[in-house]
């Protein structure tokens, strides 16, 4: 079982580890200057944690062993607690309080598709709903259902590569597996995925095309949705098997449905995948502009017109500064990365930093670049170190077309400014990018005052209400869950909703699949 379900406290209430992250000193006393910290109280150990006990019907508890095994029908309280929320700051929060909001009554671990199909139709039976389960990283509320009985379907055991088509570069990976295995077995066939998002350590292959992620390389590789050919999902119904063509005009493309669909239509149980040759060549640089708008220009340059690179990202002023905080930079402006992975670069290199200088971009080198590839997955450590400091911090994210970005960048900043008037910090940064448009994330750390969600969730409602004013999207790859789910309806309409409805009735009769998530 993987870290976040064992009975442990290793990683209890924290991204990593103990230890994994330390705020530099200078940070810390930056902090100190603009924010008021407290000593946040100490993390109550999870074997310490109170979790009411398994309430299902011993038929249900025995018709769920007969189908996975009894050994895998888990109802410790410490194993049920690991299961009850993702990761999000608020969640990460409870946890240390020893707060368990809803706790599943128990922790089923099928082994393959036809033990899942198993798995709903006892629940859809009884009227126990399902989460399904990855890797646990939800950040939006997507693993806390609206339901006072459930079960968590948890895939871990669905860790195979299945098969690799080398001529036609796909591979069929099962949903419980994690990346970086991913990555190794797929690497040991001369292939990769490219699908590096935050989240890459702990995440899985099913998680990421449940909630449509986008990895940090997505201005090379694409998208995770962009890769999949393929899929099998679980239902209630039975089987739902879509995508056997590289492209098709057979109706409506039934992948999309279920990309996305966060556990609510059913549990995807394998993807197929677009995978590429391992690259022979990588090159991380570093480019400095003096504002914001003139990077945002030299991105959407190479984003329409090309050379694009595999990583393209660009800091704001804020988090530029900060990022610089401990490095001994101090000059400003604004952090662009490049990177690029390929067979040769090196003229795609040479060609984009002609863009990247006719744009007014200050070469930093490779060291920069090399600089942020190394610590690429530290954020959500340094969040464990906020947090232990007494900061609260916490993201979200959207995506707009270019001729928005700007506004959309400005209005979310004052938004969570004005709702939080004691003072925070809002660092933003684009790091996926189309022809049309681009992402924006935001790392927002604040006091966290006497009811840090009450706070949080707050400032969230008031960058949530000015993204939907600015008509960007409410999510680009964090997905809806709870959290976003009233913004998600209007973002998309009534007519919509009760098509989503529909779709969710016909596969889902009992409305057992994560109830209360995405479907408003």
């Amino acid at each position: 079982m993987d870290v976040r379900g064992e009975a442990s406290s290793a990683g209890w209430a924290r991204w990593g580890t103990a230890g994994n992250a330390v705020l530099p000193e200078s940070a810390t006393k930056l902090l100190a200057q603009v924010l008021e910290l407290a000593p946040p109280p100490p993390v109550v150990p999870l074997p310490e944690v109170t979790v009411p006990g398994c309430e299902l019907d011993t038929a249900v508890l025995d018709a769920l062993r007969g189908v996975v095994g009894a050994d895998h029908v888990l109802t410790a309280g410490t194993v049920r607690a690991r299961h009850a929320s993702g990761m999000s700051t608020p969640d990460l929060v409870r946890d240390r309080q020893g707060r368990v909001l809803r706790a599943p009554e128990a922790v089923v671990r099928p082994a393959g598709h036809s033990e899942v199909l198993a798995v709903l139709a006892v629940c859809s039976g009884a009227g126990v709903a399902v989460v399904p389960f990855g890797g646990g990283t939800s950040v939006v509320g997507g693993l806390t259902p609206a339901a006072g009985r459930h079960v968590a379907v948890d895939l871990g055991r669905l860790d195979r590569l299945v098969a690799v088509d080398p001529v036609s570069r796909t591979a069929t990976l099962q949903a419980g597996l994690r990346a970086p295995e991913a990555a190794r077995l797929l690497a040991e066939h001369g292939f990769t995925l490219g699908h590096v998002p935050q989240s890459y350590e702990y995440a899985t292959i099913g998680g990421f095309a449940a909630t449509r992620s986008s990895g940090q390389a997505s201005a090379g590789y694409g998208r995770f949705d962009d890769m999949v050919t393929g899929l099998t999902v679980a239902t209630p119904r039975g089987t739902v098997r879509v995508g056997r063509a590289p492209a098709s005009a057979a109706g409506p493309d039934l992948r999309q449905l279920f990309l996305g669909s966060e556990g609510t239509l059913g549990v995807i149980t394998d993807v197929t995948v677009r995978v590429r040759p391992l690259p022979a060549a990588t090159h991380y640089e570093g480019w400095r502009y003096e504002s914001f708008d003139d990077g945002l220009a030299a991105v959407r340059r190479l984003a329409q017109d090309g050379p694009r690179p595999t990583v393209l990202r660009l800091s704001d002023e804020v988090e530029t500064m900060i990022g610089a905080t401990g490095s001994g930079r101090s000059d400003g402006g604004c952090l662009l990365i490049a990177g690029y992975e390929g067979a040769d670069v090196r003229s795609t290199v040479e060609a984009a930093a002609r863009v990247l200088a006719a744009h007014g971009g200050v070469p930093l080198g490779e060291e920069a670049g090399q600089h942020w590839a190394r610590h690429r997955f530290d954020a959500p450590y340094l969040r464990d170190a906020l947090l232990d400091a007494g900061a609260f911090a916490e993201t979200l994210e959207t995506a707009a077309y270019w001729s928005r970005i700007p506004e959309v960048h400005q209005r979310v900043r004052h938004a969570v400014l004005d709702a939080l008037p004691d003072g925070a910090l809002v660092l933003g940064h684009v790091s996926h990018v189309y022809e049309t448009g681009a992402s924006l994330y935001f790392t927002v750390i604040c006091s966290p005052g006497t009811d840090p969600i009450g706070r949080w969730r707050a400032a969230k409602a008031a960058a949530s209400d000015a993204i939907a004013a600015t008509g960007a999207t409410i999510s680009h790859h964090h997905g809806v869950g709870a959290d976003h789910r009233a913004w998600y309806a209007t973002e998309i309409g009534a007519v919509a909703v009760d098509l989503l409805r529909a779709v969710k009735r016909e596969l889902d009769p009992a409305g057992i699949l994560n109830p209360g998530i995405l479907v408003p």
